[in-house]
């Protein structure tokens, strides 16, 4: 009995009666997913796993929800402690259940501390910002950072790993439809992903020897990411499967970019990945992030399947779970397009606005920016926000370096067009010798090319670095003396230049446009 639906469905009604609680809860609001149903009390949130057996999850006999109750606490404690107490026995008969008390259990719960659902990122975009993207950034950083790497003796990352859990999605997808028009969706999207496995082997065995194979989140999407008193609260990680967590950390972000997508949100979406990629430096992961994507993308799509084959589903809620496959469908479908990738290099002196521009153009441009004052520190075995203790060519500034930074750059640009992306390279670039060999990347690559020419004032120039300097909050650590040396050294742009560049002028703050015009003609 208590392996069936039957009755984790009576079990919650009984739970739905005050007398099955401590006489301070008074209220009790019932949630339900397609594998648990939540139980909100007020101070607290109790989480009961479903009898059932969907074939990427199993929970049909007791010990197997005891084992993966406590699997969520020791893995969600990892990201929310604060939140996440403990298990809870329930114990009595399912017409008359108590929460906790002494006897024979008849099923588990995991108990959290209880938040309001309006504090999900899901359901109020309002809550999405910029600083907020970059604090997330961080966070999710620092988790892979520290989180265990998968021994090479397990079987995670292999290749037939990744492709199981795709394949599965497609396979179950396909049950759960009849329209002919999805089945020959699905089928392209599957053949799509299939040859993506095979042109990308050599970099996914790559990643498997590099360490890129964690025991992250696995489950790393907005409804799963909270407010709780204004501090970001990352919860519900996969623990029902093994398999699905030990992934690799690129497939990690590509759920939470996927999903930032589809709620329409891009530029924050770009936000996020550039913040994260210029903490991690994993650019190489970027030639991945499509086929991620689509499997994230499949994950919602199959999701939202089995919500519409369960039953009590009213009318509106199943128009609105279609609604939502259909999107993330056609999101996943996007992910197979082939884009139209770019180089643009930055000019201009140290103050002149350079990286703030940039950033500013991240979404409109699907760019990604690669930042020399963090390569550089990162060459040195620096973090960005590190301060290097070099004076004016020496150290990190020392010519060598200089060298071996514009060469990293150049190194990293030909990755982030590889994958399908615009490489926006964010540095002086005061010296032809270091903006050649970029054009001639781009000619390489056949991609446009194109510069932002940045032109201040020098007293602007000069208040902008001592007012950087005053806050200490930016990579850079360029003074007086440096911008001192860069105006006796600078080589301005030369006649063939000066047609490849749009000048940037504090009087205007609206580039974007002319930038996505002027990539389109640009000569290679």
């Amino acid at each position: 009995m208590s392996d069936s639906t039957d009755f984790h469905r009576r079990l919650i009604q009984g739970l739905l009666q005050p007398t099955a609680w401590p006489a301070s809860v008074t209220v009790i609001h019932p949630i339900e997913t397609h594998i648990s149903t939540v139980l909100l009390t007020g101070d607290y949130a109790y989480k009961i796993k479903k009898p059932v057996d969907l074939g990427f999850l199993d929970f049909s006999s007791l010990a197997r929800r005891k084992h993966f109750c406590e699997e969520e606490i020791r893995l969600n404690r990892r990201l929310a402690p604060q939140i996440y107490l403990d298990v809870v026995p329930i114990t009595g008969t399912t017409s008359k259940p108590h929460m906790g008390g002494t006897g024979p259990i008849i099923e588990y719960a995991v108990r959290m501390r209880q938040f309001e659902p309006t504090a999900l990122l899901s359901s109020h975009p309002d809550l999405l910002t910029v600083e907020r993207m970059d604090q997330l950034a961080r966070i999710v950083a620092s988790f892979h950072g520290r989180i265990a790497v998968a021994d090479p003796d397990q079987p995670f990352g292999t290749i037939p790993a990744i492709f199981a859990p795709m394949e599965e999605n497609f396979a179950q997808a396909r049950k759960l439809v009849d329209r002919a028009d999805d089945q020959q969706r699905l089928d392209q999207l599957e053949q799509w992903s299939r040859a993506q496995l095979e042109s990308l082997q050599d970099l996914l065995t790559k990643r498997r020897t590099g360490g890129f194979i964690r025991e992250c989140h696995g489950d790393m999407h907005l409804g799963n990411i909270a407010l709780m008193d204004d501090e970001i609260l990352i919860f519900d990680g996969l623990e029902f499967a093994p398999a699905l967590r030990w992934i690799d950390t690129m497939s990690e972000i590509a759920f939470l970019i996927m999903d930032l997508q589809e709620k329409g949100r891009a530029d924050l979406a770009q936000r996020f990945l550039n913040s994260y990629l210029a903490i991690t430096g994993d650019y190489e992961g970027l030639i991945l992030l499509w086929f991620y994507q689509l499997y994230r993308a499949m994950v919602r799509a199959k999701v939202d399947l089995i919500r519409l084959q369960q039953p009590g589903l009213s009318s509106a809620n199943q128009a609105a779970v279609q609604v939502d496959y259909r999107a993330y469908l056609t999101l996943a479908e996007g992910y197979t397009r082939q884009t139209a990738p770019s180089l643009i290099i930055t000019h201009g002196l140290s103050g002149s606005g350079k990286s703030t521009v940039v950033m500013s153009l991240l979404g409109a441009l699907s760019a990604i920016q690669l930042r020399s004052d963090i390569e550089r520190k990162r060459l040195a075995g620096l973090t960005a926000d590190s301060d290097s203790g070099s004076g004016l060519h020496q150290g990190v500034y020392s010519p060598q370096m200089t060298e071996d930074t514009y060469r990293r750059l150049k190194e990293l640009a030909a990755i982030v067009i590889k994958a399908g992306f615009v490489a926006v390279v964010d540095a002086t670039f005061l010296k032809r010798s270091y903006r050649q060999p970029f054009h001639a990347l781009a000619q390489q690559m056949d991609v446009p090319f194109l510069i932002l020419d940045f032109q201040l004032p020098e007293a602007l120039l000069r208040q902008r670095i001592d007012q950087r300097l005053a806050e200490g909050d930016d990579p850079s650590e360029a003074h007086q003396e440096v911008l001192d040396a860069q105006l006796i050294a600078q080589e301005p742009l030369t006649a063939s230049e000066q047609v490849l560049s749009i000048q940037i002028t504090p009087e205007e703050n609206d580039w974007a446009a002319e930038i996505l015009c002027r990539q389109h003609t640009s000569a290679r």
